[in-house]
């Protein structure tokens, strides 16, 4: 669908905790507009149209891809819908027992409250064994009657998990089928559909958490989608997930429990896309949103793959997610003086409601931005956002003083230094643990920081965690809704084949990749979106025999997934692998073949980057707005750009401030900002 002006208009929305990103792109034209509007807890949809309808009319546009937290914040605040679990005879406690993990190592007392509780959790008498036999075939008229009970206790939506169903679902099935006669919605489910994998915790807790998101995401997705149809809008909608693809409406509502993180997710795919065309494919992006810093690892431009993430004690999710640690360190935390006397910040966020002191309605304890307001680091008279006319720094001053300063015997500046040192302390410890920790020499990596607040703590990150340098893409500030736009479509499925290398049939094996691949291409086809081209990818995890972790195999096969699978490849493939893991191999032990994990990718149209890059007439001179003072350990006098009215090749050196609509850059003394081909800021230490 063409838009008014003959262009195809594709819209990435990304709703945020504090912020509503929006980035609009016309294909056509190759132009670009963005839009920051605030985000209320649960009326997200709200936000969403007000946004999109400051962009472009809704029958003008041809697509919208969204990111969202709302599963993610669901879960987080324990706020999912009532679910019920049916499962084998014996085995209800699976949720609470987990991997005997505890929350506190330590600790004496402890409390785990699992999303499913124990009176939710009912059982029936079946059993399937590991090699895939029915042991006892389950009772149709049994699960209806549990079904039943459930609804009696206002029970919204059914898993159904049963032991060992990977090796075989016909029991699930069975149920199934049961269960749906008696049940007044669509949210049923079983597990071996939504994780078919060995590991009895793991797939119970993925159902589970998949259960409680059905009514909550998928409500919030009708209404939604509803919405935007009955407004004119007759294009794509489409959803991103956590893998970093994107899916249809009806994928999401089926299976909610693939939108944790998607937001976050869609930002590192933006990353890896721009980094990679500005020249520096190892880069670690750092997200900072009003709520949190989200840290990811991009190397040779593709981003870490996790097969499982916690995403909270107890809330375990397996299910491919591109790596992101958080911490809840964002422009909204709030700072305090402990009991003990010492300062923090975070993980206690203000939201957009009240927000920050400096907002003015209605926040009184000091955050993050209040000190950034304070130290004259952001334009007080001209807000990110456009929603407010202005800043109040005197409130945001009085707070600091009273809540932090006098606590501490600080001065009112050296308090808000303070707060800004403990918060980029907390965002480089974040930034080491996917580095340094792992393995990584930061000296090879870049840091891409984007969210609204993420470029006024770029200068100070590379300093404190010794990074190359900043890579400031052109839109920071909504940098995630941007990766929306261009995110590719991906469906991911695994299934459990629990062998010997060498007892696998390599014929079976392919059969069961080509398989898998048909059914998932069938699931692109059915989105009805236009594909420039597609591919498919087939991963083997695997080990030595006796040890519990596995390594991603990757099979050397062709794009479409086509080529000769034999034993001595997947060997071959195994030990170069686990070499590269290890630094070793381990001479004759024998190998085992746990999981088979495929993956099918329709590639959508991607954007030309070079369409941002800053207009061919535009000069430095231009784009020079003033100066201001700003607090470095005492006053300094900062230049003021309009930083998307620097022209291509500009260099800014410190103290220097750089505006835009979406977010401000901060470049402190002693360093300096080049701006490349695509209008990226290249932010490094001086010579």
């Amino acid at each position: 669908m063409s838009g008014a002006s003959g262009g195809r208009l594709v819209v990435g929305v990304d709703v945020g905790g504090t912020y509503t990103d929006l980035f609009l792109f016309d294909e056509t034209t190759g132009q670009a507009r963005v839009g920051k509007v605030p985000s209320t807890r649960g009326q997200e949809a709200v936000g969403f149209a007000a946004g999109i309808a400051g962009l472009a009319p809704l029958p003008d546009i041809s697509a919208i891809v969204h990111g969202t937290t709302v599963g993610t914040n669901a879960l987080l605040e324990r706020k999912g819908a009532r679910a019920g679990l049916i499962t084998t005879a014996g085995f209800r406690d699976t949720l609470e027992m987990r991997r005997r993990d505890r929350r506190q190592t330590w600790g004496l007392f402890g409390s785990f409250r699992p999303v499913i509780e124990r009176d939710m959790r009912l059982e029936v008498a079946e059993r399937t064994l590991a090699d895939g036999t029915v042991l006892e075939e389950v009772d149709p008229e049994e699960v209806k009657a549990q079904a039943r009970r459930l609804l009696d206790a206002g029970a919204q939506a059914l898993c159904i998990v049963f032991l060992h169903s990977y090796a075989n679902p016909a029991n699930e099935r069975t149920a199934l089928a049961a269960a749906r006669e008696v049940w007044p919605n669509a949210h049923v489910a079983v597990s071996s559909d939504i994780l078919p994998e060995i590991r009895e915790f793991e797939r119970t807790s993925t159902a589970a958490l998949n259960a409680v998101l059905q009514p909550v995401v998928g409500g919030y997705l009708h209404a939604l989608d509803s919405k935007l149809r009955a407004d004119g809008f007759a294009g794509e909608f489409l959803l991103v997930q956590s893998n970093g693809g994107v899916m249809s409406v009806d994928t999401a509502q089926a299976l909610p429990v693939r939108t944790a993180l998607s937001g976050p997710a869609a930002g590192v795919i933006a990353a890896a896309e721009i980094a990679t065309a500005a020249g520096f494919p190892d880069v670690i992006t750092g997200d900072i949103g009003g709520t949190s810093f989200d840290v990811s690892l991009v190397a040779g431009g593709i981003p870490a793959l996790a097969a499982q993430s916690t995403l909270d004690f107890g809330l375990v999710v397996r299910t491919p997610m591109i790596e992101i640690s958080t911490i809840g360190a964002g422009g909204g935390s709030i700072a305090h003086v402990d009991a003990a006397g010492l300062l923090q910040v975070g993980p206690e966020s203000a939201g957009s409601v009240p927000g920050p002191v400096c907002y003015g309605a209605g926040g009184d304890r000091p955050t993050l931005t209040d000190a950034n307001v304070v130290l004259g680091r952001i334009n007080a008279e001209k807000p990110i956002g456009g929603k407010l006319a202005r800043l109040d720094t005197d409130a945001a001053a009085r707070a600091i003083e009273a809540q932090v300063g006098q606590p501490l015997g600080l001065g009112v500046m050296q308090a808000a230094e303070a707060i800004l040192r403990v918060a980029n302390a907390r965002m480089a410890g974040a930034l080491r643990l996917v580095s340094i920790e792992r393995g990584h020499d930061p000296k090879r990596f870049s840091l891409m920081p984007f969210g609204g607040g993420g470029a006024l703590h770029a200068g100070a990150l590379i300093r404190d965690v010794g990074l190359a340098r900043a890579l400031v893409p052109r839109f920071p500030g909504v940098t995630s809704a941007l990766g929306c736009v261009i995110a590719d479509m991906r469906h991911d499925r695994v299934r459990t084949l629990n062998r010997l290398l060498s007892d696998l049939d390599p014929d079976a094996l392919r059969a069961e990749m080509d398989g898998t691949a048909t059914d998932l291409f069938a699931l692109l086809d059915r989105a009805g979106v236009a594909f420039t081209g597609r591919a498919a990818e087939h991963e083997l995890d695997m080990s030595y025999l006796g040890q519990t972790h596995t390594v991603a195999v990757r099979l050397p096969l062709a794009a479409d997934g086509s080529g000769a699978v034999t034993r001595d490849s997947i060997a071959a493939a195994f030990a170069d692998t686990y070499r590269r893991t290890y630094g070793r191999v381990l001479e004759g032990v024998p190998v085992r073949v746990l999981n088979l994990r495929s993956a099918v990718i329709g590639r959508r149209p991607k954007i030309d980057l070079l369409s941002l890059a800053p207009a061919a007439d535009a000069t430095v001179d231009a784009a020079r707005r003033g100066a201001r003072r700003i607090w470095f350990g005492g006053w300094h006098e900062a230049v003021v750009w309009d930083r998307l009215s620097l022209p291509v090749g500009a260099v800014v050196p410190g103290p220097a401030v750089l505006e835009q609509p979406d977010t401000t850059i901060l470049i402190e003394p002693g360093q300096q900002g080049r701006v490349d081909r695509f209008g990226n800021l290249i932010l490094e230490e001086a010579a």
